[in-house]
């Protein structure tokens, strides 16, 4: 996902390296690197958030709907979106 925003122009590699390491270097982030998916994300979400891409309630809901999407889809499967009974 990062690389896709990236090469559709909307922000250069430069600023997703430092936004990235912005996380890592929070003093919560636990040092064996076991959060580093979590600092990941964070780092997109707020990308995406100062460069209003999207705000806040539309990541929460998409984040919401793929996790609804996620439960619903029998084990083995590809998740998509389309699976979320919210959807519907």
């Amino acid at each position: 996902m990062v690389v896709g925003l990236h090469e559709r122009g909307l922000f250069d590699w430069s600023e997703w390296a430092e936004t990235l390491s912005a996380e890592l270097k929070k003093p919560d982030v636990a040092q064996d690197g076991s959060d580093y998916y979590d600092c990941w994300l964070a780092a997109l979400e707020t990308i995406i958030r100062n460069k209003q891409i999207a705000d806040v309630a539309e990541i929460d809901a998409l984040s919401a709907s793929w996790s609804r999407a996620a439960r619903a889809t029998p084990h083995g499967k590809p998740i998509l979106l389309e699976n979320d009974p919210h959807t519907l």
